[in-house]
């Protein structure tokens, strides 16, 4: 079963082993569908202590799509409630298979076969809800980190391949022109569950558009205007900020958290990217960006082929052949070495 969860809200691992432990009830009872014919996408977003958390999930089966809406005001309640309630959908949409498949082996075969509507235009399916602003800035609140690594990564893969020139686009240029197209209320949104490949979408379209723009001349940096440089003597500088005291900290406050990660378990993580992306330099951009959206951001192949506008088989021979290059570039052993490898029709 193909599985994607966005967060809008600090992911724990407590949430996490709760959705993966109920996403393992959905996948036992659609035992009869193929595994990569199942997609259960969701998100977990909470968008103020009065209104608690909101779990939205949309199962998608050979046969129909099933989806939910449930809130709490705890993330583990509002988690089981919608999960029960899709786990009452799927028994229901089971019970109505059987039902229908027992009625045609009994019918008669003379018996004119009535044409049955498509299970997104019944009654009880749910339309998803459309995107909102709101819902774009939670999730760039929440995954800010995310989208700049990924856009970073690609310019400098850009700068390396001579695409683009060294130092002439900035990460936050790309980032601030993605998030005005996203906010921007003239433009049809997605829905939730499709929003966060559609921002990749928006910025990966923004780089191409910035690096038309330079190759044609046309930008709009005056002729007698210097190049961009950082300033580093900002006086709004996080690191320059570190003398002031904050009165709300208290001594619980710099109590560890064990469910989180740790420096040294982020620098590796981080150190582990930069091998993939520097093995990966010589590898064609199409080949790259469909290996780093698959392992890296984790993205199904279906949201690959409509965030780079190319077919699902185009994508998976993209990430083969990406990842037979990894195999031959990465000299060390480390943990992170086997599910880069893993095949892509597992995933």
């Amino acid at each position: 079963m193909n599985l994607h969860i966005s967060y809008k809200l600090p992911k724990t691992p407590d949430i996490e082993n709760e959705i993966q432990h109920w996403a393992g009830k959905i996948q036992k009872r659609l035992q009869v569908f193929k595994p990569e014919l199942v997609h259960l996408k969701g998100s977990v977003e909470q968008n103020s202590p009065r209104e608690g958390t909101i779990v939205s999930l949309n199962l998608r089966l050979p046969s129909g799509q099933m989806a939910v809406q449930e809130s709490a005001p705890t993330p583990s309640a509002a988690i089981k409630a919608a999960f029960d309630d899709l786990l009452n959908q799927v028994r229901r949409h089971k019970d109505l298979l059987r039902s229908s498949h027992r009625w045609r082996r009994r019918g008669s075969n003379n018996e004119r076969t009535l044409r049955e509507a498509p299970f997104e235009e019944t009654i009880a399916a749910i339309p998803p809800l459309t995107a909102s602003a709101d819902d774009v800035r939670s999730y760039i609140n929440a995954n800010f980190r995310r989208l700049r690594i990924f856009v970073e990564s690609e310019i400098a893969f850009r700068e390396a391949s001579a695409q683009l020139e060294p130092d002439l686009l900035n990460w936050e240029e790309v980032v601030d022109e993605a998030v005005a197209r996203a906010l921007d209320e003239n433009v049809d949104k997605p829905d939730r569950m499709a929003l966060e490949a559609w921002l990749y979408r928006l910025a990966i379209r923004a780089m191409d558009e910035f690096e038309s723009g330079f190759a044609q001349g046309n930008s709009d940096v005056h002729l007698e205007a210097i190049r961009w440089r950082r300033n580093e003597l900002a006086s709004d500088e996080p690191r320059l900020q570190f003398h002031q005291p904050d009165e709300s900290m208290t001594a619980e406050s710099s109590i560890a958290d064990k469910r989180t990660s740790t420096p040294e378990q982020i620098a590796y993580s981080d150190e582990m990217i930069k091998l993939v992306q520097f093995a990966l330099h010589a590898a064609a951009r199409q080949d790259r960006e469909a290996f780093l959206l698959h392992v890296i951001e984790g993205f199904s192949l279906e949201e690959i082929a409509a965030i780079t506008d190319r077919t699902t088989a185009q994508v998976e021979q993209s990430i083969l052949i990406a990842r037979e290059k990894l195999r031959r570039a990465v000299p060390i052993n480390n943990p992170f070495k086997q599910p880069l490898f893993q095949r892509t029709g597992a995933d």
